[in-house]
């Protein structure tokens, strides 16, 4: 069907639940130009919405995940003129044309109004870290390996002063161009896997970066022993500086989008 014969076919905006394995991706956005570097996860689903529906279908995903970043629950929209597909049917369409290192695992007809990112009112990300002192190569793409246990009073005591409204200011990357450093966090807690810790926090919308941050900046305090109280002085300082080492982001997820 040509895109004329569309003309007068009623738009219906579909939402799409995606699952990638970010290793091969420099993450979620879309690059052009010079800047064009490699694979991203919005070009590839664009791509194939572009082959399905004969033009080019923009995109519009819940949050940017960063290069290496997995998703479990990432949530996409996009607007289709084809009226012959059900909804739910758009899950295995799409995954006829897509890599293997991304699959549609849901779709469903939404609002006309529904907007993937400023329709969320809560995204929540998982952080892997392998504890035990031989992980298998199968994980090492998706674990922090530190190749120790942390204390879990201690990070849980670290991870409770991450609740309520908050400048997040010190696990801001730099290069972050948020208007407001302020984020509503739901709460974050660290629990046992097997050989893994899992940190789990959840908040309104987060900074890049900020995730891989706070990770980060937990274990170093963790490490050195310090008194939960430090991480507390170094949340409420707002000084970049001050933070620990980023963690890399082949350990984070992003697990679900909350509407």
């Amino acid at each position: 069907m040509s895109r004329d014969s569309r003309e007068d076919v009623p738009l219906r905006n579909i939402a799409l639940t995606l699952s990638y394995d970010g290793t091969g991706f420099l993450g979620w956005q879309r690059q052009t130009g010079k800047a064009k570097t490699g694979r991203t996860v919005q070009e590839a689903v664009e791509t194939a919405l572009g082959r399905m529906h004969g033009h080019a279908v923009p995109l519009i995903g819940s949050g940017r995940t960063d290069s290496g970043v997995h998703a479990v629950g990432q949530v996409a929209n996009f607007f289709t003129d084809i009226a012959s597909i059900p909804a739910e049917r758009f899950v295995p369409a799409l995954n006829s044309m897509l890599p293997q290192d991304v699959r549609v695992v849901g779709s469903r007809e939404a609002d006309p109004l529904f907007h993937a990112r400023f329709s969320a009112r809560s995204r929540t990300y998982r952080f892997f870290l392998h504890c035990g002192a031989r992980p298998f190569a199968h994980e090492l793409p998706y674990v922090w390996h530190i190749g120790r246990w942390p204390s879990l009073p201690r990070v849980n005591a670290m991870a409770a002063y991450l609740s309520g409204e908050i400048d997040c200011t010190t696990f801001a990357a730099a290069g972050d161009q948020s208007a407001s450093k302020s984020r509503y966090l739901f709460g974050a807690h660290f629990h046992p896997e097997g050989d893994r810790v899992v940190f789990e926090i959840s908040a309104n919308a987060f900074l890049w970066r900020m995730v891989r941050s706070v990770v980060g900046t937990i274990v170093h305090l963790d490490g050195i022993g310090a008194d939960p109280s430090e991480f507390a002085r170094v949340l409420r300082a707002k000084d970049r500086s001050l933070a620990g080492p980023t963690a890399p982001g082949n350990g984070l997820f992003l697990w679900n989008v909350r509407y």
